[in-house]
This record gives C-alpha cells, structure tokens and sequence, in this order.
C-alpha cells in the first residue's frame, strides 16, 4: 500500500520522537526539521512530503513515529487522499 507523509517545516521543531520511532521514514535535515525518507533513502534536499509504498507492519510504526511528536508536524495519507492522521 500506499501512504503519503507530510511534514509541516513551520510545526515542526526537532523534537526527533519521529526519529527516534521510525528513523527508516524520518530524519533531521540541516534545518533541524524532519525529513521524510523513503525505507532510509534520504531526498537530494529537505523533503517534507513523499510518498511511500509499505507494509501495514510499517505502515503502523510511521503512524507512532507522528503520534510521538509534541507539535502534530507530521500527517498521513491514504492512497485514496483520506487524512488517517491526526484523525479529522
């Protein structure tokens, strides 16, 4: 499957809880704010939005990673363009 993950630079204030849960999705840019990564691969400069194909197993601990964060910075997408979270 298919999900979209957004990062929000203006949010986001390098807390790294996404990081530290999920560090095959999420990395701290030169900014100080999460990059979004594709299973470790790491975008030619900041990357707030990518999409992503995973396994629910991973699906599951990218959802983790964005509940860890202090500022609701990270949000994700289903392939239909549904919100799964934060939940609306």
């Amino acid at each position: 499957m298919k999900i979209t993950i957004k990062v929000d630079p203006d949010l986001c204030i390098g807390a790294a809880s996404c990081v530290t849960i999920a560090d095959d999705t999420f990395a701290l840019n030169d900014e100080n704010k999460a990059d979004v990564l594709d299973h470790g691969q790491a975008p030619g400069g900041p990357s707030y939005e990518r999409v992503v194909e995973v396994t629910e197993d991973e699906k599951e601990n990218i959802i983790l990673g964005a509940q860890s964060c202090p500022t609701l910075a990270v949000s994700i997408f289903n392939e239909a363009g549904e919100q799964i979270f934060p939940e609306v």
